[in-house]
């Protein structure tokens, strides 16, 4: 059945805006949700390898050093591996999981909080200096601060001239 469209709308309208509708950018709005919903969403930075990677980290840096921070909340230390190998700085161990007692009536019936085994790993610049790494883990936070080799430090150049050029 032919879709019939009041006069003064049909001066106006083009074939794309039949098939379309009016508003284009709605309409990519419209894919991007579906392509979003199946695919699970889009990671939120370039450096995003998936979502919900524990444990979650920052890296920083400063004239001598980079820095790296990673959040690993309910972690004991002594199950913590840190170690670098050809540039790459790897974080590993496990994390144990915050079951109820045995003899609790508590179900669970979801869980948000990642338990088990995890290892991230981190490409390091190329000025970075893996002899000079430290590590240290306070209240769920590992801090490991990798200094940077002397070349690539920032430094002054002396500009000399000779004055009786003027």
């Amino acid at each position: 059945m032919p879709v019939r469209l009041p006069a003064d709308l049909k001066e106006d309208m083009t074939m794309s805006d039949l098939y379309f509708g009016t508003d284009l950018f709605s309409e990519f709005d419209r894919l991007q949700r579906q392509m979003a919903s199946l695919f699970g969403g889009f990671p939120s930075s370039i450096r995003s390898g998936r979502f919900g990677a524990f444990p979650q980290i920052n890296i920083g840096s400063t004239d001598d050093s980079i820095e790296i921070v990673a959040f690993a909340p309910g972690v004991d230390p002594a199950n913590l591996d840190v170690s670098i190998d050809k540039g790459l700085l790897t974080i590993s161990g496990e994390r144990g999981t915050a079951q109820p007692e045995a003899g609790d009536d508590t179900r669970t019936y979801a869980q948000e909080r990642f338990a088990g085994a995890f290892r991230r790993v981190i490409e390091l610049p190329q000025h970075a200096d893996p002899d000079k790494v430290t590590a240290q883990y306070t209240n769920g936070c590992l801090a490991v601060s990798i200094g940077k080799r002397e070349t690539s430090k920032p430094r002054a150049i002396t500009v000399q001239g000779n004055p009786s050029q003027n």
